[in-house]
């Protein structure tokens, strides 16, 4: 029976094949449409999570401040001041960090022969590389040895070496740094450097090394990263953990102000889920106007099919049987159309290659980018559209053409 029925409805289709061909381009590129927006905002989430694991998603920064609310016989106001010991207090407490380095900073005049810069330079732990994601282009990154021995060892970001060394080979090469000398051991690699960041420009020591630089006694920072998903969880620890030793309430949020990576992950993607949804919505609209025109069509061919309608009855065919005939009919448009929108979809992304997003607002950003990449769940999403629609502008028509007075049918002329 199924085998008759295709056979109908391909000879009702090549019998209409002009038409049939206009309708299947209708829904070819309302599919189209379809997956090609999804794909755009499949794209737009991936490159969002591409721009935060640049630096890294599951990252904790923590900034001394002062506090704002009373606690105990303090009053507010009061000025906190990270240690060492936080540093090993948050490793302790909170069994989740799987990394933490203190971070200290400052503006410093970087030579190397005549040429002179003002750069930022970190002193670091060497667990920093794998919390902020500073893989090396040459060399080396800087290790325990370095920190035990308090080493002039340097790690400098590709646009330093470019300014200090112009294309010159700089692993093995002294630089100094407010006067003080250091050797090169790596190049960190290119990172996304937006506007006038200076992420590429920055040079990095042993921790222990800074203590030439800058008085240790109080660190300006505090970077760890954790293992599990629950991030307001992480925060909440340290925080209660530094509340403890320096006195401030723990809900107290400028006396120690915390920068969350996963909080701007997860805004971005309800962002982006919203931004699927509308746009799978709008693809839907599109692809709706293919479907009426698909029903406006076989509404003509029932029509048209009136008599051929009351010869079947008269014959004994079913009201079922004429409903699955013209509503074969429908679906085989449909999936034909189907098909030739998902080539046409695969064809205008690999056309298209990527959209610029966020290499238009940064440097080596190009992993920012949108790329209409077609997936299986775009492709899934978009055939149950496409199958909704087709069965909705299908089933009117075939429910009319079953509906039809055999008597009546074999009399229109």
């Amino acid at each position: 029976m199924i085998k008759d029925l295709v056979g109908q409805a391909y000879a009702a289709m090549r019998f209409n094949s002009r038409r049939t061909a206009l309708t299947m381009l209708g829904m070819a590129w309302g599919i189209a449409t379809v997956v090609l927006l999804l794909a755009y905002g499949d794209g737009f989430g991936r490159a969002i999570d591409n721009i935060f694991s640049n630096w890294g998603a599951k990252v904790i920064g923590v900034f001394p401040g002062r506090t704002s609310l009373q606690a105990g016989g303090s009053k507010a106001g009061v000025q906190v001041r990270l240690t060492l010991d936080d540093v090993e207090r948050i490793q302790n407490s909170v069994p989740t960090v799987k990394h933490v380095s203190p971070i200290m900073f400052k503006t410093c005049t970087v030579q190397n022969e005549t040429r002179s810069f003002q750069f930022e330079v970190q002193g670091i732990y060497p667990s920093v590389h794998r919390i902020l994601n500073l893989p090396m282009d040459e060399g080396r990154q800087l290790n325990g040895e370095d920190i035990m021995n308090r080493a002039r060892v340097a790690v400098i970001g590709s646009e330093a070496k470019s300014k200090l060394f112009s294309g010159q080979y700089a692993l093995g090469e002294h630089i100094r740094i407010d006067g003080i000398s250091y050797e090169i051991v790596g190049i960190a690699a290119a990172k996304m450097q937006e506007g006038n960041d200076d992420v590429n420009r920055k040079v990095y020591i042993p921790f222990t090394t800074f203590g030439d630089l800058k008085d240790l006694r109080y660190i300006d920072a505090i970077w760890l990263d954790y293992e599990v998903m629950d991030y307001d969880s992480v925060e909440r620890a340290v925080r209660e953990t530094l509340s403890v030793y320096h006195g401030f309430r723990a809900d107290d949020r400028r006396a120690v102000m915390i920068f969350n990576a996963m909080k701007q992950v997860t805004q971005f993607h309800i962002i982006t889920l919203g931004l699927k949804i509308l746009l799978a919505f709008i693809g839907t609209l599109t692809l709706a106007i293919g479907g009426i025109g698909l029903m406006n069509i076989m509404l003509v061919s029932v029509t048209q099919r009136t008599t051929e309608i009351g010869v079947e009855k008269a014959l004994g065919a079913r009201r079922r049987h004429i409903l699955f005939q013209f509503l074969a009919e429908a679906l085989i448009i449909t999936f034909a159309g189907g098909v030739l929108g998902v080539i046409l979809s695969y064809a205008i992304s690999l056309g298209i290659g990527k959209i610029t997003l966020y290499s238009a607002l940064a440097s080596n950003a190009d992993a920012g980018d949108i790329r209409l990449i077609i997936n299986t769940s775009t492709l899934l999403i978009a055939t149950l559209i496409l199958a909704l629609v087709g069965l909705i502008s299908g089933m009117l028509p075939a429910i009319k053409a079953s509906n039809l007075d055999p008597i009546e049918a074999l009399r229109y002329e």
